[in-house]
């Protein structure tokens, strides 16, 4: 079933018409959206066949640094990804969660996220996701996010639409926050950082804790209205920029800005951004 989605999704999201020829420009200097997004897929559906491997099997967990986890999955997963990059586009920079910066072509670089949600992963919830993100001239123009263990892939570039499993991803057209669906990654930090959250509660109709890139897949496929995340790192929301842009929605910083490197972030659909902006920029911080 895996394999069927993934290959729907190659067909239909304007991608090249053979393999051959995709691997000859992509090792030309100046690959086009649509060669990236294929190998952007690719290699986020290898990390994900990597990752079910360790899924619910009790993986041995490990605590980074910044008191993260981490999991052989994470850093098998990602070693696949670059894998994948490096034989395409081996000039490329990327950077990645778990291995840092490879420095390379400044106008190309790659973000991955080999499982965006380790704490979901590790409690066995099917929610968690690969990512990998293209910023080509230092904008983010391709993004994917596959879910392995639901088989959705949702796939976009600049200017070439959102797929979601081989059909046009959009967001809703609900345009009422006492209609819409709030989600969070985390209820208590969000709380906790100031009343954004519980006004937006206040004027919503369904709050739900589906977060992490799952949140984000939600409002691009018009399953959610509203995703926010009062802490941000830019690999957690790199392809989330171009996906809900293309899904006709809306991803910046709590401030409005459109960008990845925000210290928050929220996406939105079209109709409800700048009511939520509104109630986001006047927050009382605690």
């Amino acid at each position: 079933m895996i394999a069927g989605a993934h290959a729907r999704m190659r067909r239909d999201l304007i991608l090249p018409d053979a393999c051959s020829s995709v691997l000859i420009r992509c090792m030309s200097h100046s690959p086009s959206l649509s060669d990236l997004l294929a190998v952007a897929m690719d290699a986020a559906y290898a990390g994900g066949r990597r990752t079910l491997g360790y899924f619910n099997t009790n993986v041995e967990v490990e605590t980074k640094s910044d008191n993260t986890p981490v999991t052989r999955a994470d850093r098998e997963a990602e070693a696949e990804i670059r894998r994948i990059i490096a034989r395409h586009y081996p000039s490329h920079a990327v950077l990645g969660e778990e291995t840092g910066g490879t420095p390379g072509d400044a106008g190309y670089r790659w973000i991955i996220d080999p499982i965006d949600g380790t704490k979901t992963f590790i409690h066995g919830v099917p929610f968690y996701g690969v990512l990998i993100a293209v910023e080509v001239a230092g904008q983010p123009a391709v993004g994917v996010v596959y879910l392995p263990a639901l088989d959705e892939m949702v796939a976009a570039a600049s200017g070439l639409g959102c797929g979601w499993n081989g059909r046009p991803a959009r967001v809703s057209t609900v345009d009422r926050l006492e209609d819409a669906t709030l989600l969070t990654t985390n209820v208590t930090r969000s709380q906790a950082r100031s009343d954004a959250y519980d006004r937006l509660v206040a004027k919503t109709k369904l709050h739900r804790t589906w977060g992490d890139c799952y949140g984000y897949v939600l409002v691009a496929t018009g399953r959610a209205e509203i995703m926010l995340d009062a802490a941000m790192n830019p690999w957690d929301c790199a392809p989330l920029l171009p996906i809900l842009t293309e899904a006709g929605g809306h991803f910046s910083a709590w401030s409005g800005e459109v960008t990845i490197y925000g210290p928050d972030a929220v996406g939105t659909n079209a109709a409800l951004h700048a009511e939520v902006l509104s109630i986001l920029k006047t927050e009382k911080r605690r």
